[in-house]
């Protein structure tokens, strides 16, 4: 497309004698017309006063401008949480490396918000392990499981059948599916217990108990992919290559006193289970 080339609106008739004007007849009103009537015919370009080729070619071409650095993005990890929870449990030769590892396990929102990291308690050479859902308030301040108003119940269930945390002869191991309390005692969310869960997994196998006691729904959702506690209560089903017995968590018999009854049930389930040699 040619190039089209404007004069200056207030271009004297020296410069341009084929407008037909005098200088003096060309006021703001005229020139505004005038250059209204170029912009429509698709002037482009006004002509300056000093004259330019635009032919020549410099002497030296310019540098080009550095480019500026393309601002940093931050790309999201691709990592997958539970994949990185298998590799590092399998890393663990001993509880106590297990435990340093979880800790620093970095993908669980819920370590941001709590105080401390609750472990386990009792014996580990226990033939019990109690599995329990998450450290509630009590738990988190003193950073051991089952320490609040529901631990002090598990502990008279358990010494209701001679077993106990601290016991010498029939002593109890006891930990959670979530080392850290989730905010406001909530339930854990799908994702959490997803992540966790190979660590749960690894600590079950490193403590090697002969039986597993599943406390609560959060408890059995984790290890048997399964919820709805009333149904599963009171049978004994194989979880993590060891016998299992989901029992009512004790925050729950504090609720509702009425299902002690059926925990008492389980309770002499399990001690049979224990007489018998497993």
């Amino acid at each position: 497309m040619p190039q089209v080339v404007v004069l200056p609106p207030f271009t004297s008739v020296r410069s341009a004698p084929s407008l037909g004007f005098m200088e003096s007849e060309i006021d703001v009103a005229t020139a505004k017309a005038l250059l209204e009537w170029q912009i429509d015919m698709g002037v482009t370009e006004a002509i300056s006063e000093t004259p330019i080729n635009r032919y020549e070619v410099p002497k030296e071409a310019p540098k080009p401008k550095p480019k500026a650095a393309a601002p940093e993005v931050a790309v999201a990890s691709t990592t997958d949480p539970v994949d990185e929870a298998k590799a590092l449990a399998a890393r663990a030769a001993s509880l106590e490396e297990l435990a340093e590892i979880q800790a620093a396990f970095p993908h669980c929102a819920l370590k941001q918000g709590a105080r401390n990291f609750v472990f386990a308690d009792g014996k580990p050479e226990a033939r019990v392990m109690v599995i329990g859902e998450a450290p509630g308030r009590d738990e988190d301040r003193e950073g051991k499981p089952f320490v609040g108003r529901a631990g002090q119940l598990l502990d008279q269930m358990l010494a209701a059948i001679d077993h106990g945390r601290s016991d010498e002869t029939n002593p109890v191991y006891i930990t959670n599916i979530l080392p850290w309390r989730p905010p406001q005692n909530r339930n854990p969310e799908p994702d959490e217990i997803a992540m966790i869960m190979p660590f749960v997994e690894r600590h079950v196998a490193l403590a090697n108990p002969d039986v597993l006691v599943l406390m609560g729904n959060i408890a059995c959702q984790g290890v048997l992919g399964m919820k709805g506690i009333t149904r599963l209560r009171g049978k004994w089903v194989e979880a993590l290559g060891k016998p299992a017995l989901p029992m009512f968590h004790p925050a729950y018999l504090l609720r509702n006193p009425v299902a002690k009854r059926d925990a008492w049930h389980d309770l002499l389930m399990l001690q049979a289970k224990l007489r018998a040699g497993v």
